[in-house]
C-alpha cells in the first residue's frame, strides 16, 4: 500500500510538471554545479563541510529530542547568516569578477588533490633546490599544498604547470627573475604558479620577540589557516626554516628537511571520515 502511495504521487507531480518547472531546475541544477566548481580547490570547502556537519547534527539533535543542543543551534543560525558573507566573501568577490569576465562558466581542469607520481624524486628536487639558495642567501618561498586546495592564492600568480626540478625552482627565485619575491606554490608534482600573493600573520607581529621577515611572517599567515607546509630561505642569513600548522620551525639543516619532507609524502595518513569527506568534494 505504501509504495502504491509513492508511486502514485510521483506519477502525479510528473504529469503536473510544466516544461517551465523542467528548465528552472535544470537551470538552478546548473548554477549550483558551476558554484561547487568554483569553490572546489579552496579554503571554502572545509568552510563548506563545517557547515554542513552543523546542519547534520541540528536534524540528530531534533530527531532525538536533544533540546538544549537543538536550542544552541537555532539560537546561532542568525550569526551564522549574518557570518556566511564575511567568511566566503573572497569566494564572492571571485565569483563576481569571474561573472563580469564572462568567464564563470568555463571548464576548469587545473584542481586540488593531484596525487605525486614519484616522492622521492620531488624530495630530492626540493632538498636540492633549498640547499642551493640557502648557499647562495636567495631568499625563497616555497609553498607545498596539501587537502586544503590554494586556488584564490594561485590566481594571484603567474601560472607555470611545470614540473618540479631544482633547476627551475632555483632560477624563479633569482633576483633578475620578476617573480622572484613572490611565493611559489607547487601542487602535486608540478609548480602551480610563482610570484603569489599570501596573507601575512598578525599574531606573530605583536607577540615575536625580535621581528622576522615578510617572507616568514607570509609563510605563518598561510599555515594558520591551511593545512600547507611552508619552506622559507633568508636572504640575510641563508637559514632554512619550515612553517607547518602555524608554527615556524627555524635554522633547520639539509637533513632536517629532508627528514620533513620525506614525513609529508612518504608516510601515509590515516583515512579519517572527515578526510574522506574532503577526497569527494576535491575528486573530479
Amino acid at each position: 500500500m505504501t509504495m502504491d502511495l509513492i508511486f502514485g504521487t510521483l506519477k502525479h507531480f510528473v504529469s503536473s510538471l510544466r516544461w517551465q518547472d523542467a528548465l528552472d531546475i535544470a537551470l538552478v541544477s546548473f548554477i549550483l554545479y558551476r558554484l561547487f566548481l568554483l569553490i572546489r580547490g579552496t579554503r571554502a570547502v572545509q568552510l563548506l563541510r563545517g557547515l554542513l556537519l552543523l546542519l547534520l547534527a541540528y536534524l540528530i539533535a531534533n530527531a532525538l529530542q536533544l533540546h538544549t543542543i537543538t536550542w544552541l543551534v537555532q539560537s546561532t543560525a542568525t550569526m551564522i547568516i549574518v557570518a556566511i558573507p564575511i567568511v566566503f566573501q573572497p569566494e564572492l568577490r571571485r565569483a563576481l569578477a569571474l561573472l563580469g569576465q564572462g568567464e564563470l562558466f568555463r571548464s576548469e581542469s587545473f584542481v586540488a588533490g593531484k596525487g605525486v607520481a614519484d616522492p622521492t624524486h620531488l624530495i630530492d628536487e626540493l632538498v636540492a633546490a633549498v640547499k642551493y639558495l640557502s648557499s647562495r642567501r636567495t631568499g625563497a618561498l616555497i609553498i607545498i599544498e596539501r587537502q586544503t586546495g590554494l586556488n584564490e592564492f594561485i590566481e594571484t600568480g603567474t601560472p607555470i604547470h611545470g614540473l618540479v626540478s631544482a633547476e627551475l625552482l632555483t632560477s624563479l627565485f633569482q633576483t633578475a627573475s620578476p617573480l622572484h619575491d613572490g611565493a611559489l606554490i607547487i601542487r602535486g608534482d608540478r609548480i602551480a604558479a610563482a610570484g603569489t600573493l599570501l596573507p601575512l600573520s598578525e599574531t606573530i607581529r605583536r607577540s615575536a620577540r625580535r621581528p622576522i621577515g615578510t617572507r616568514h611572517r607570509a609563510a605563518l599567515g598561510l599555515t594558520e589557516t591551511t593545512d600547507a607546509v611552508a619552506i622559507v630561505v633568508s636572504e640575510e642569513t641563508g637559514a632554512i626554516s619550515v612553517a607547518q600548522e602555524g608554527k615556524l620551525q627555524r635554522f633547520m639543516g639539509e637533513e632536517d628537511l629532508r627528514t620533513r619532507l620525506e614525513m609529508l609524502f612518504l608516510v601515509p595518513r590515516p583515512a579519517t571520515q572527515l578526510n574522506l569527506g574532503l577526497a569527494f568534494f576535491q575528486r573530479k
